[in-house]
């Protein structure tokens, strides 16, 4: 039944490979958690550990997330028991159970969490660091400069190809969450440093491995053998580059998008312009980044308050 409920996550939902594979492995946690719980109640049966949907109740969702609670954060908890809850509404929906006996239970109270971002000076200095002398330090240079000049996710980036890139309005077009398409714009420096990828990784080919494709829907960045690059490969590119920085703070590819947010938001941004060019669904989500810089909050405490 889960393995029926992911494939309806991916053909009827369009769920990313990610997602879905997030779903799976939450429910089969639970599943065998579940199947434990019955053990040791003394409830095994002729079926060994198999548990039917309709024996699932709402003491064992309780229980499983009390179980969860020994080594996971009150976010990580949330998503399992929404993973939970939409499985089991999933088989209400088809008639399999009568009821989900999740409806019951509240989601836990999450801690209200800053994203983590880099400020502006701190995000020039690691751009400017990255060196160019290269063909792959053109590209890692063009990487950084567009996901922070764009906010892209990294499987975003790591899913553009050349065509998707018109240089001439100054936008890219993006497939997001859920396989929706958006556009969204691209700063003149991160345009700069694409090109100048391209123009190199174009006149360098002949002289390395393979045959290297002209076609515009090639993908944009390549690594070494002349293929897409992966999010994971952009993860450990920007690894060492943070180390080579000297950054004392581990910084994630995802930092980027939220300092994307954050300098528009701080530099006056419309919330909601933010949140279209995020591809966010719902405002809620993008409000996260709302939270005001300490040298923000000083400039407006010393401009406002009659006796500072």
């Amino acid at each position: 039944m889960i393995e029926e409920f992911i494939e309806s996550l991916s053909s009827a939902k369009g769920y990313s490979a990610n997602t879905c594979r997030a779903y799976s492995r939450d429910l089969n946690e639970f599943a065998s958690f579940i199947a434990e719980d019955h053990q040791d109640e003394n409830q095994v049966n002729l079926r060994g550990n198999a548990v039917r949907a309709d024996e699932v109740n709402g003491l064992q969702i309780r229980r499983y997330l009390a179980f969860l609670y020994q080594k996971n954060k009150k976010v990580t908890m949330a998503r399992k028991l929404s993973a939970v809850r939409s499985f089991l509404r999933h088989l209400t929906k088809f008639g399999v159970i009568l009821d989900s006996p999740a409806d019951s239970i509240l989601t836990p109270k999450q801690e209200k969490s800053i994203p983590a971002y880099l400020t502006v000076d701190d995000m020039f200095r690691l751009l400017d660091s990255i060196k160019t002398d290269t063909l792959f330090g053109l590209r890692n240079r063009a990487i950084f400069e567009t996901l922070y000049s764009s906010g892209l996710r990294i499987s975003e980036l790591a899913g553009v190809d050349v065509s998707d890139v018109n240089f001439p309005t100054g936008v890219i077009r993006v497939i997001g969450k859920g396989k929706k398409e958006r556009i969204v714009p691209i700063g003149q420096k991160a345009a700069e440093a694409i090109k100048k990828y391209r123009k190199e990784l174009l006149e360098s080919s002949h002289l390395r491995k393979g045959v290297m494709p002209t076609d515009r829907n090639e993908p944009l960045f390549l690594n070494k053998n002349n293929r897409r690059l992966t999010s994971r490969s952009i993860a450990r590119i920007l690894e060492k580059i943070i180390r080579d920085c000297g950054f004392l703070i581990p910084v994630s590819p995802h930092a980027f998008r939220h300092s994307f947010a954050t300098h528009l938001l701080d530099a006056g941004a419309d919330l909601r312009v933010v949140q279209e060019l995020l591809g966010h669904e719902s405002l809620s989500t993008t409000q996260k980044y709302t939270h005001v810089s300490i040298g923000k909050l000083m400039e407006t405490y010393d401009k406002a308050h009659p006796r500072r």
